[in-house]
């Protein structure tokens, strides 16, 4: 079972879509402030939210086109799993195919991370087409698991 978004995003290109997917700044910007780590092929970028965290080893690159991770660790739901972002123009928009590949079962949790996933990639939007993003902890909370 797997998770799947699709978001446009204005006034923005796919090296620039994909700079905000695979360094430092960017990620901190748009998905968790707390992010460190490697973000070269083979690296281990380290995510920590407010309520718990996901180690992601970076397993593809394609400069402007594709970036693929594996959670290495983080909750047991996630652990195997795989996160996958296509990327390409489209007209006045840069389109982003968001898959996260692998769901054992599609449990409450995973129903919650849907929703989650939505709520950054919204906030991916925000960032690159106002400069501005909602990272966790200034992301929308939806339940007790946040």
């Amino acid at each position: 079972m797997d998770i799947l978004h699709r978001i446009g995003i204005e006034k923005s290109t796919p090296d620039q879509v994909y700079e905000a997917i695979t360094t430092l700044d960017g990620l901190s910007a748009w998905w968790a402030q707390k992010t460190v780590g490697d973000t070269e092929l083979g690296g281990v970028i380290a995510f920590r939210f407010s309520a718990g965290g996901f180690d992601m080893k970076v397993t593809e690159l394609d400069p402007g086109r594709l970036v693929r991770w594996e959670v290495v660790d983080g909750p047991q739901e996630w652990v195997g799993t795989t996160i996958r972002w296509d990327i390409e123009q489209r007209g006045d928009y840069t389109i982003v195919l968001f898959k996260h590949e692998g769901w054992r079962e599609a449990g409450e949790f995973m129903h919650h991370c849907s929703t989650k996933w939505a709520i950054f990639l919204m906030s991916l939007k925000q960032l690159l087409e106002t400069g501005e993003g909602a990272p966790d902890p200034r992301d929308v909370a939806i339940s007790d698991w946040h």
